[in-house]
């Protein structure tokens, strides 16, 4: 399982490189399910894993001019304040078990992967649909950028995902940004988001370095060549398909936590 996982780990990148985002996705099944990585602690490796792979592969778009800085900053300082609230404070605070109701109880666990799952699924409509996202308007929006910002860092504090596959249609439908700039913006938002969010996670957590070490340097291939294959491949096919991945496994990680399958 172990060796899956770090063949598995190169998809992040690659995921990461042709979507702008999309790389929790698979990093939190990988190392909740194959490494047996406990959830809290996984999404804290997922934020520095997806942040750190962000931050190379957004280097190569800034070269190619697909990353406005301005708008990535408007976007991002709300984020930054509201993820590490979230992981700082938020996210220790909240009990092992929730509550209880007869023998049915809410854990951290559950909530944590279950928001998650449920994410998943909300963002597979998007990719699978392939609705063209556009603004019609082409008005800059602010507020609703600056508040958007705030949601998806706090989303992103809680279950440790970059928030990429949020991030993009909040750039093109509140700024007109067309959608491969989105896509190298967005993976300057998730580079900084995440790393200020895990931040917060190392005066929590034991890291243990090597391990986290070696997944961010195969992810890190991986986004290396989901940038040369972004220009290759037709962008609508690929986010079609891996809208319908990330249903199957948002649904499976639903369905793996809700019966206690372990």
């Amino acid at each position: 399982m172990e060796l899956t996982g770090y063949v598995a780990a190169i998809f992040i990148g690659i995921i990461l490189g042709i979507l702008g985002g999309g790389g929790s996705i698979l990093s939190i099944p990988i190392l909740v399910y194959l490494f047996h990585i406990e959830p809290v602690l996984a999404s804290a490796y997922s934020l520095f894993i997806v942040g750190m792979t962000s931050l190379v592969g957004a280097i190569p778009k800034y070269r190619d001019h697909f990353v406005n800085i301005r708008t990535g900053l408007i976007f991002g300082i709300p984020s930054i304040a509201t993820i590490f609230i979230t992981r700082k404070w938020i996210v220790p605070a909240i009990p092992d078990i929730i509550f209880t109701v007869g023998e049915v109880s809410l854990t951290k666990r559950f909530l944590l992967l279950g928001v998650f799952g449920m994410l998943m699924i909300l963002a597979s409509i998007s990719l699978i649909r392939h609705k063209e996202m556009k603004n019609e308007d082409h008005r800059f929006q602010k507020l609703l950028i600056i508040t958007e910002g705030a949601l998806i860092g706090f989303l992103t504090g809680l279950v440790g995902a970059g928030g990429g596959f949020l991030i993009i249609p909040a750039l093109v439908l509140l700024t007109g940004l067309q959608f491969k700039t989105a896509v190298g913006t967005s993976l300057f938002i998730i580079a900084v988001n995440s790393l200020v969010g895990f931040l917060g996670d190392v005066m929590n957590y034991g890291i243990d370095w090597d391990f986290l070490i070696l997944i961010t340097s195969l992810a890190i291939v991986g986004i290396l060549i989901g940038n040369k294959l972004q220009k290759k491949v037709p962008g609508y096919k690929l986010r079609q398909s891996f809208g319908w991945f990330i249903l199957f496994m948002g649904l499976y990680i639903l369905v793996r936590e809700l019966f206690f399958i372990y």
